[in-house]
């Protein structure tokens, strides 16, 4: 199978409330718009996709309808000191504070209006400890 295309897609009951939350908080534009689904790209990488799903809509099986729970969405990016300061200034839900992980991480986890986790990432070095979990070629610089 060769894909040609991945992207979550978030169900939930405010289909428009969700696509402007990411709008506003971390950079994505609509790319299809309806009152059921909006497929949201990022600004700055036409590879960075999410869609919006009305969660109880007719194109989805009975057995698949739901809110979306259990999820994290990780976003990795250049500067995560920045982005952290911008999130907390606009008031977003932040469940765990900005910090250093020694497997190879700066980040910090906020949660959009459905309570999924939005772990916001910068790769750095890791600890002595994790380094042997890596793969030479996914060793954060």
């Amino acid at each position: 199978m060769k894909l040609t295309q991945y992207y979550p897609v978030i169900q939930t009951d405010d289909v428009e409330g969700t696509a402007e939350f990411y709008k506003t908080h971390f950079g994505f534009v609509s790319r299809f718009d309806s009152d059921w689904y909006i497929h949201l790209q990022s600004e700055t990488d036409e590879h960075v996709n999410l869609a919006i799903l009305q969660h109880d809509h007719e194109t989805i099986p009975a057995a698949g309808r739901g809110k979306t729970s259990g999820v994290i969405l990780n976003f990795e990016i250049d500067d995560v000191d920045a982005e952290y300061d911008k999130i907390k200034a606009a008031s977003v839900n932040i469940v765990k504070e900005l910090q250093d992980e020694a497997f190879g991480q700066r980040h910090f986890i906020a949660q959009d209006p459905n309570g999924i986790l939005i772990d916001v990432i910068k790769p750095i070095p890791p600890s002595e400890e994790f380094l042997a979990n890596y793969d030479a070629s996914a060793l954060p610089a």
